[in-house]
């Protein structure tokens, strides 16, 4: 007997937890694997904000259930923070909700706003979690190709009337995963106006946000004209500070789209243990140099890694947020290929761009997750192993 609806049995293995399983085999046999595929970062969350958790395990009222959309000290410390980074003011109470993690409310805002048979907009390549939930929410996905002459950004013309006519949702992502593409205001501005012309809300997924580069920062969504009308965005401490395992996030704007999330929720989960909600306070409010820090290593990463990669003929300009490169494959290799020989022939994990899309095909993702002499061996070994194939 098979225990399992036919809405899980259509949807293939998570990539991450199949690439997991290929590491552990490879490690087990005596392979020395560097993981470059997922982004989870090796640096530590900031000693400050570890002592303030520390010290909110010790007050028993931290044990009880937590609250539904997440604590007081929270929720007004994303609000602050807004109004600092971005100028948005927010109502802490009808406009912030917490989260567990941002992909937690990510898969749970599709069906809290779809019904079967609804269309999804989403951008491809993208995060696979916004398919997969649209999948299991029984909608329809529609996928907006990210190409590169196009700067990695949808192009909203092109999308049929029909398709618009059914759409309830869109997604956004930038800084993105995985082309780690960035956009300035104009481009929130365009896509604000076509939500409100054809009345589609918007979910811009911020996840990396902080992790920028040089002079670039990275613009919110509701800095747009009206985008509280019609907008959310998904906010998350893991990337910015080290927190992934921590879960805890956020989703600020639209108070409407906040309140269909949140009734959802309820009745599902009991949010995330409150000792976290104030630690996570803490560090939106304290100290923000742990940031700017954790920001030079990793585009002192980067540029050994696309120096390296430009030695075996791929080239990439610098991207300006996320810890990830977005690569064409070399000549002669389909995503899958190239990713597979290097796995197989170095030891060495990147992700196969069309995992996330089939306008991913022709792409290779790396995550700068892994100290800069560790991206110096992972080029070595794709140099010599696969010298014949690429120059």
């Amino acid at each position: 007997m098979i225990f399992q609806s036919d809405r899980v049995g259509q949807i293939p293995p998570y990539l991450f937890a199949e690439i997991n399983k290929k590491k552990a085999a490879m490690i087990k046999s005596g392979v020395d694997v560097i993981d470059l595929g997922i982004g989870d970062p090796d640096l530590s969350t900031p000693e400050h904000i570890v002592e303030k958790l520390m010290e909110e395990i010790q007050n028993p009222l931290n044990f009880k259930y937590p609250s539904f959309i997440g604590c007081e000290e929270f929720r007004q410390a994303v609000a602050d923070f807004y109004e600092r980074q971005y100028g948005v003011r927010l109502d802490p109470d009808t406009e912030v909700l917490a989260l567990i993690g941002s992909k937690e409310g990510i898969a749970h805002l599709v069906p809290s706003l779809i019904d079967p048979g609804d269309t999804v907009l989403i951008p491809d390549p993208s995060y696979p979690v916004y398919r997969m939930a649209t999948h299991l929410a029984n909608g329809h996905s529609y996928s907006m190709p990210l190409k590169y002459e196009n700067n990695f950004e949808p192009d909203f013309n092109s999308i049929p009337k029909e398709i618009l006519k059914r759409s309830k949702l869109m997604f956004l992502n930038y800084p993105s995963n995985p082309t780690a593409a960035t956009v300035d205001q104009t481009f929130f501005e365009r896509a604000v106006s076509f939500a409100h012309e054809h009345q589609i809300p918007i979910a811009h997924d911020s996840a990396y946000n902080m992790v920028t580069f040089d002079d670039y920062k990275a613009p919110s969504i509701l800095q747009a004209h009206g985008a509280k009308e019609i907008a959310v965005e998904f906010g998350s401490l893991s990337k910015s500070y080290n927190m992934t395992g921590w879960r805890i996030g956020y989703v600020v704007g639209n108070k409407d789209i906040i309140k269909s999330l949140s009734i959802l929720k309820s009745n599902v989960d009991t949010g995330q243990f409150t000792a976290i909600q104030k630690a996570a306070a803490f560090a939106l409010n304290s100290d923000q140099s742990c940031i700017s820090r954790h920001n030079q290593i990793y585009q002192e990463r980067m540029k050994a890694m696309l120096d390296g990669l430009s030695t075996i003929g791929v080239h990439v300009n610098p991207p300006k947020g996320s810890f990830f490169i977005w690569a064409p494959v070399p000549e002669g290799y389909t995503s899958t290929e190239f990713v597979t020989e290097v796995l197989e022939k170095t030891g060495v994990i990147v992700t196969p761009g069309n995992a996330f899309g089939p306008a991913g095909e022709g792409y290779f993702r790396v995550s700068l997750s892994v100290p800069t002499q560790r991206l110096y061996e992972a080029v070595k070994r794709i140099k010599q192993k696969l010298s014949v194939k690429i120059g």
